[in-house]
């Protein structure tokens, strides 16, 4: 069987070069012109696809195969890898380049598409996007390839894999951890590359509407070109292509995978979240004789209560440089908008390894410049202040990194942390509360109007459209 596939795609090769090279020759002849797929070789080619996705339906981890039975097919012969993937019109899109797709086996093909799914399923086409200003592309790429392909036998020869990223760039990165994980430390060695060596970007020469290598600076270079969606509608998408998909057992590590999606598109994000413990906060009550007593309402003579909707709330900023200005304006916007009808009282505690500064806050025209100090970082002392203060919320916004273990313990008080676009998670064993993330910003967002409230949020930037799409 394998021998017949092997077969099978030596002679498709052979006629992809024959439309190919005939493409090339009017180019040479400075003719303007297109790659034309005959229809007959797409007819060919996408049955050939269904025999390797029978193979994945076939297999003991038939979650792939199903997948891709729902997966839109098409070629494109500018993608610098095997495969590729966006959402287009509702749909995953999956992309062949036959010029490199049909030089790997049979086991290698399955893996490559193995490949595209487990980015669908890590959610990589959200959270490259949000993290596209924080790190280059390539090392966003290579850090995405390092966490699926983590999961992968039988790569093809040119694959990023954590053996081949320690040894290129002189790492010890550990498997198994976050994409962001694998993002901040290539990014770092990155730029240490740059600036000893000089080295400038990649730049291919060859044709651009013809690819025939892999190249892991723009092998993800598609996602840009699909449907402008909003995180959860996507994630909505993704959990329907996955209910459809699981007929049967799946691995372990796709469990985790597909739990984690499933439990952040039942997340509230933490200005929703914000909002509804607000709501929650035991207020003063003051009397009434406009409601009845609810223990007695048959006495008329006793007053009922009505909530004053006055509480404390102190908002902790981590001025050691892991909240940028931005977020910060951006996160103090949402805040203000939650608790503006609610009258509480908001303290903002500026702190690094000490606090720094506290002032009352009710607009956001009182929110004043942050301090420009830069020391460590210290959760206990916000938590010391806050104890004295008889509060009912602290809303802590930090990267996460500071001490394993709180000094005191938090008193009958709520707390909410917030991390920032690059936390990733929080150094506390216990965090007395509950964590979110802060969306990142757009780099536009840098610069926001303070006059009018309702501004900020994230949404995706408008990209160019990505040319030689192939029906």
């Amino acid at each position: 069987m394998e021998n017949y596939f092997i077969s099978e795609a030596a002679l498709l090769y052979q006629k992809t070069y024959s439309f190919i090279d005939d493409y090339q020759k009017k180019q040479s002849d400075h003719t303007s012109a297109s790659i034309i797929v005959p229809v007959d070789y797409k007819k060919e080619f996408f049955n050939f696809i269904d025999k390797v996705n029978v193979k994945l339906m076939e297999d003991k981890d038939n979650f792939y195969g199903y997948f891709l039975f729902q997966m839109t097919r098409k070629i494109r012969f500018d993608i610098s890898s095997p495969t590729a993937v966006n959402f287009k019109n509702a749909k995953y899109v999956i992309y062949f380049n036959p010029l490199i797709f049909l030089t790997l086996t049979p086991e290698q093909m399955e893996t490559t598409i193995k490949h595209e799914i487990l980015h669908i399923v890590s959610l990589h086409l959200l959270r490259a996007r949000d993290l596209k200003n924080n790190y280059s592309k390539l090392a966003l790429n290579m850090s995405m390839d390092i966490v699926v392909n983590t999961y992968l036998t039988h790569l093809p020869p040119d694959a990023v894999t954590l053996h081949w990223i320690n040894m290129t760039y002189s790492l010890f990165l550990l498997p198994f951890e976050s994409f962001e994980y694998y993002a901040d430390n290539i990014q770092t060695a990155l730029d240490s590359l740059t600036k000893t060596k000089n080295i400038p970007d990649a730049d291919s020469k060859t044709n651009e509407k013809i690819k025939t290598k892999y190249d892991p600076k723009t092998t993800h270079d598609i996602w840009n070109d699909s449907d402008e969606l909003d995180n959860q509608t996507l994630k909505k998408f993704t959990e329907k292509y996955i209910d459809a998909s699981q007929k049967g057992m799946i691995p372990k590590y796709l469990e985790s995978m597909i739990a984690s999606l499933k439990k952040s598109l039942y997340e509230l994000p933490w200005n929703l979240y914000l909002k509804k413990m607000m709501g929650s906060i035991t207020c003063d009550r003051k009397k009434t004789t406009t409601r009845r007593n609810r223990r007695q309402p048959e006495r008329l003579d006793l007053p009922g209560h009505l909530k004053n909707h006055k509480a404390k709330i102190i908002i902790a900023i981590d001025i050691s440089g892991s909240i940028s200005d931005g977020e910060f304006k951006q996160a103090m916007q949402e805040v203000l908008r939650i608790v503006q009808n609610y009258n509480h009282e908001i303290t903002i505690v500026e702190c690094d390894d000490e606090i720094r500064r506290t002032y009352v806050v009710r607009t956001i025209q009182d929110l004043k410049e942050r301090i420009n100090v830069r020391g460590g970082t210290k959760f206990s002392p916000v938590f010391e202040y806050a104890n004295t203060k008889k509060i009912d919320l602290l809303v802590y916004f930090t990267d996460g990194l500071g001490e394993n273990e709180l000094l005191i313990s938090p008193k009958k008080y709520k707390t909410l942390w917030v991390l920032s676009g690059k936390g990733d998670h929080l150094s506390l064993k216990n965090s007395y509360g509950i964590i979110k993330k802060l969306s990142p910003l757009k780099a536009e967002d840098e610069i926001l109007d303070f006059d009018d409230v309702e501004k900020g949020g994230y949404s995706m930037n408008n990209q160019e459209s990505i040319s030689m799409q192939f029906d």
